[in-house]
């Protein structure tokens, strides 16, 4: 009988499975999904052009994770529009696969969950899910070990560059959107975004309102929302360069990593894109094309802080800008820790549930000095909530 050669000069099984550290087994996990309201509807070129509806609320699913030494962390994922209550179901799906794991094995957990639903894909909803456990066990972890996330992970500065983008959506009128850039500068930000894509007209009005207040010295982004087609864009591109905006955001279809290619080789205007992607390799599909100056990965979309660093490094290799999208109190920790000074967009949407709020000044958003995320639920945010579920079960 053939004997198998793990028996044979004293080796040893690799176990499959590493031993859970003591104290960092998971004990318990409680999801819970928020509908949080806006101060009011918001509206892009994805509404005025038809494929939407107004904006009034985001569902954010939160995720906690207890481990037997007492330490939790949170973390939490997000829809807008339809979504909330898949992600919430799924992830109470997953939630069981995490109870008795070691916490600190974040990259293993990782690939456990997301293949738990391979069938349903390895993108979208399936990875937005995942991000709520990822990024609360990278809380748990800095929480352990006393530090900021963005320490924890390596930062290079104590503050990022940020932008505003809620007051500039076009639901607004020229004179509110000049008004909300006002607001902001005054308060701190250090730039401004607003929407463009609906007619070339109104787009270049709104545009020469804006420079024309805030002036040539601010930095000033326009987002078209993936409203365009490959002719609007050059032609509408060409039109804007005037105005010297720091980038023009999402021209084209997210996918169309050949077209940004091509405007990018025909304006001066950096081209920004990747925020609508949920996969390293769709991004990497925009950096490999040379699509890109400025890379906007969400670490939400894309599954985590687990696959966003992956994403960034990819990015730094190849010189490219990284500017994070939405979930400003997440994103301020992640582009801390990037080589190379990016931005970090600022929106105030989810604040409302969070005790803490962040620290503006000078054009830049302060990493805060707390473990971990540095957050810890409101409780005006129990009015919030449409769906909780515990494990074990009280």
């Amino acid at each position: 009988m053939a004997r198998d050669a793990s028996h044979t000069s004293g080796a040893v099984r690799p176990n499959t499975r590493p031993a859970t550290r003591t104290g960092c087994a998971v004990e318990r996990v409680r999801c819970a999904l928020y509908r949080v309201p806006l101060a009011e509807p918001v509206s892009d070129a994805k509404v005025t052009s038809g494929r939407q509806q107004p904006l009034a609320s985001v569902d954010v699913l939160v995720a906690r994770i207890a481990t037997a030494d007492g330490l939790e962390g949170i973390g939490f994922s997000y829809s807008k529009r339809a979504g909330g209550p898949a992600l919430f179901a799924h992830a109470e799906q997953l939630a069981p696969l995490l109870i008795g794991e070691d916490a600190l094995a974040i990259g293993r957990i990782w690939e456990k969950l997301v293949w738990a639903a391979a069938s349903i894909g390895r993108e979208g909803l399936a990875v937005q899910t995942v991000a709520a456990f990822d990024i609360a066990l990278h809380d748990r972890k800095a929480k352990q070990a006393g530090l900021p996330l963005a320490t924890l992970l390596g930062h290079y500065r104590g503050s990022v560059r940020c932008y505003d983008t809620g007051g500039g959506f076009l639901s607004a009128t020229d004179a509110e959107v000049v008004a909300n850039a006002e607001r902001s500068l005054a308060r701190g930000v250090g730039g401004i975004k607003i929407k463009v894509g609906g007619d070339q007209r109104s787009d270049l009005a709104r545009v020469a309102a804006v420079r024309g207040a805030i002036g040539g010295a601010t930095p000033l982004m326009a987002d078209a929302n993936q409203q365009w087609d490959r002719a609007a864009a050059r032609r509408i591109g060409r039109t804007l360069e005037r105005y010297d905006l720091t980038w023009l955001e999402e021209p084209l279809d997210a996918y169309d990593a050949a077209g940004h290619a091509a405007l990018r080789q025909a304006l001066d205007t950096p081209i920004a894109s990747g925020e609508m992607l949920s996969t390293t390799r769709d991004l990497r599909r925009l950096l490999d094309a040379g699509a890109v100056d400025v890379l906007q990965p969400d670490a939400v979309r894309v599954g985590g802080v687990t696959p966003y660093l992956r994403i960034a490094a990819l990015a730094a290799e190849l010189g490219v800008t990284v500017a994070p999208h939405f979930a400003t109190e997440l994103h301020v920790h992640l582009a801390a820790a990037q080589p190379a000074e990016g931005w970090v967009e600022y929106f105030d949407w989810l604040q409302p549930l969070f005790e803490e709020q962040l620290e503006i000044a000078g054009g830049r958003i302060q990493v805060p000095d707390r473990p971990g995320l540095g957050l810890t639920l409101s409780p005006r945010a129990e009015t919030w909530v449409r769906a909780a579920a515990e494990l074990p079960e009280r």
